[in-house]
Order: structure tokens, then sequence, then C-alpha cells
């Protein structure tokens, strides 16, 4: 059950399009010249005592902890399979969260992730939340009203990059604005799937789309998940998975369809492993499936969560994947005894809708679909966690793919915004005579 801030907090000084106007700001500028002061947070700030969001606690009749009490005992997690939770927490592993492996940074109102909504009155279960990618600590891209947008941090502007439109496979004209579902970028090549099965790619240094298609025809059949990855021999492939219950596996130098494989659920997520071999696959089910990408056979089946399945991903090293859950719950599985999981980490009050490894394998991050990310070292054995305490759905987040910074899309009317974290470095003593 998704709670809009907007509404829970019965602010009357929202920034809506009109507050825009009427500072001189047109809806969509995001240039820095026109930037206000009071949709920004530096870390300066922060410091300070202004909310890392902008969140005017002080107007209110309740303060930031009031206010996080009421969410954790009135937010209801949604449940699709019903099942007792009552052995669950004897599983999750003990955690120390005192560690802060990233610090806050910098946080902009100026470029807001958004999250197609209606799905929630259709498939309330299907709202995932992979749309944030940095592709370097100062560029972000983020699905934004019916478009990716391109963010640089470091000129502080931003830049809408794709209009997506909805096409035939067989090539008549564009029909209708397209909604996007999942976003991934990879090699310069960047994925956007779409409600209605969709799949819209483009090269970010070139102009255009260099491919559209509709995987089916099924307008119902949502493109939940897309990714980019390297194949044994080379070459760089993308991977579709839809609500059909099949994944779709392309080239990317003609855009042709390589295989299509068959599971026995809608899928929800796929995640591909470092070596190209393997592909996780997660969907309305309990069960996760480990199947080979040239034959398509599966390989073995996970078990231990109680829900449906929403996110994945494979230690750098590729003898970990991670799985995220509705029932709250992150699992590790060690590839070399994929019988059982070797550790249960727990999630505050919400499905676990993002993983994402730091490509170094250091760190881990878990976000929930509102309220919380979770940094965990896995040097520690993932003992160790900095949990991030925000408020509002959570787009998407993503690691820069040197791990020095962290972004996180938060989706909301008013306070929807990109925060971004940068990596904390200890230096000892003779660091610093080299």
């Amino acid at each position: 059950m998704e709670m809009d801030l907007v509404d829970d907090l019965e602010l009357l000084d929202g920034y809506d399009d009109f507050e825009f106007e009427r500072f001189g700001i047109a809806v969509g500028d995001t240039s820095r010249q026109n930037k206000n002061k009071y949709d920004t947070t530096s870390a300066a700030e922060y410091r300070n005592g202004k909310d890392m969001q902008g969140i005017p606690w002080e107007r209110l009749d309740y303060s930031r902890d009031d206010y996080r009490g009421k969410r954790l005992k009135g937010y209801r997690n949604y449940e699709s399979l019903f099942r007792s939770h009552e052995l669950l927490d004897s599983e999750c592993k003990q955690v120390e969260k005192k560690g802060t492996f990233y610090d806050f940074c910098f946080n902009t109102r100026l470029a807001k992730s958004t999250v197609v909504h209606f799905q929630v009155y259709i498939f309330p279960i299907k709202l995932l939340r992979d749309l944030v990618w940095a592709t370097s600590k100062h560029d972000v891209y983020m699905s934004q009203n019916y478009s990716v947008m391109h963010w640089s941090s470091l000129h502080q502007r931003g830049e809408e990059v794709l209009i997506p439109t909805s096409q035939k496979v067989h090539g008549a004209r564009p029909l209708f604005r397209m909604q996007i579902c999942s976003m991934a970028i990879r090699d310069n090549l960047m994925v956007a799937g779409g409600f209605r099965g969709e799949l819209v790619c483009k090269y970010v240094d070139q102009p255009g789309v260099a491919f559209c298609t509709t995987v089916t025809e099924d307008n119902d059949n949502i493109t939940n998940t897309v990714d980019v990855y390297e194949s044994p021999n080379g070459s760089t492939r993308m991977i579709a998975g839809n609500n059909d219950s099949v994944v779709r596996v392309f080239d990317t130098e003609r855009f042709r369809l390589l295989s299509h494989l068959m599971f026995p659920f809608s899928v929800n997520d796929t995640s591909v492993s470092p070596d190209g071999k393997l592909v996780a696959v997660l969907g309305d089910s309990s069960d996760c499936l480990i199947a080979d990408l040239q034959s398509g056979k599966e390989i073995t089946s996970l078990k231990g969560h109680l829900d449906y399945s929403f996110s994945s991903a494979w230690h750098p090293d590729g003898r970990v994947l991670a799985t995220g859950n509705q029932d709250t719950t992150c699992r590790l599985w060690d590839v070399r005894n994929l019988s059982r999981s070797f550790a249960v980490l727990k999630g505050r009050i919400s499905a676990v809708r993002g993983l994402r490894f730091s490509s170094d394998g250091r760190f881990l991050a878990m976000s929930e679909a509102v309220d919380f990310v979770h940094v965990y070292d896995s040097h520690s054995g993932y003992t160790k966690e900095q949990e991030i305490d925000i408020f509002g759905e959570i787009a998407g987040m993503s690691f820069s793919p040197d791990g020095e910074a962290l972004f996180v899309g938060i989706a909301d009317r008013t306070y929807g915004s990109l925060i971004e974290f940068s990596r904390r470095h200890r230096y000892d003593y003779l660091n610093s005579y080299l």
C-alpha cells in the first residue's frame, strides 16, 4: 500500500507546477540559473540541521521521529500469497546498523523520478522500481513523466534524452506515449520496457531511437524487466522479461530475436551472471529459477521465499546471487550450494524492490518499495549495515560504475527528488605520505 507524502503530510506549501511558475520557473525547466533554494539540500546544509529531503518539520505539528513512527505503524505491505511469516524473523541475520559507508552529498527536487502509478489499480504488485541508472558519478538517467531524463550532478542540469512511443512490430505509426516500466543501461546502450509490452533501445551518445518493437500483441503484458549483458563469446546482448511468462534475448547489432525462453510464471525480474552463462528468473512465484541462457533449460529452483519476487543481483565474482521478495526479505545464495540460502536480510516495512552490488563487490544496496535503503558490507559477511531513512516511494537506486557514488530516486508529487551519496573512505596515517 503506497502512501503519498503530499496527502500524508497534508502540506500546504507543496511545490507543484503552479508554485514553480510563481517562482518564475518553467515547468520541466531544470537549468542551473532557475534552481530554487528550496529545492536542493547540500551536505553543508544537512550538517547544519536541514532535512535531507527539505521537508520543513519545524512547520508541522509533529516531529520527524513522530512521523516515522506513524509510517512504521500504518504502512501495510502488499501480500499475494498470505503465507505465515512466523519463522521468518528467526531466519534473518542479526546485523549491526551503525555503519556509514556512504555520506549524504546532495538532494535535488529538480530531478524527479516517476513510477507508473495507474498500474496499482490493475496489477498492485507490478510497481517495479529499477528506474534509476548511473553511468558515472556525475551522470544519472531516470524515468520521468513518459520519458527518460539525464541529470548531470556536476552541472546541476537535467535534459530529456528519450521520449519513447509505442510502435507495433511491423513498423506502423507510433500510437501513443509509452509508460516506462523498466530500464537498463550498459556499454552506452539504453533499454526501456513499456506497460504494453514495448521495448525501446537507444545509444546514449547518439540521437534518435536505435530499435523499437512490441514483444507481444497482448496490451496487458508489461515488459517488467530489461537488462544488457555480455555473452561468453564477447558479444553484447539484451534481455527482456514479460508478464506473458517469456524471457526474450536479442543481439545488439541488428536487434534480432535470438531466443524465446518460457517459464511457468509471469516474469518480474531477470539478472544474468557475470560470465553471461546463467540467468536468474524471478516472478509471480515464491521460487526463483536459475536457467542456462544458451539452452533455456532450468538448472535449479531456489526455495525459501514466501511470496512473489521482484529483484535480483549477482556479485561481480559470480559466486553470490541476491534475490528480493515481497515477503520483505533479501536472500543470499552461494552458487556452489543452491539448496538453501546462506543468509536472509530483513527489510523494515515493505517489499524488497531493488538490489545492486557495487562494482568491486564490497557493498550490496537493497531498496524497499518505500522509505528505506539498506547498504550491507560484504566483507563483514553482511553483518554491518547502513540504513538510509527517507520518506517516499523509491523509484530506483544505482551505484556509479566506480562505486564512489550511490543515487536514490524518490517518487513523490511534492518531495520527489534525486539523492546523491558519496562513498566514505578511511585513510590510514601512512597514506598521508603517499
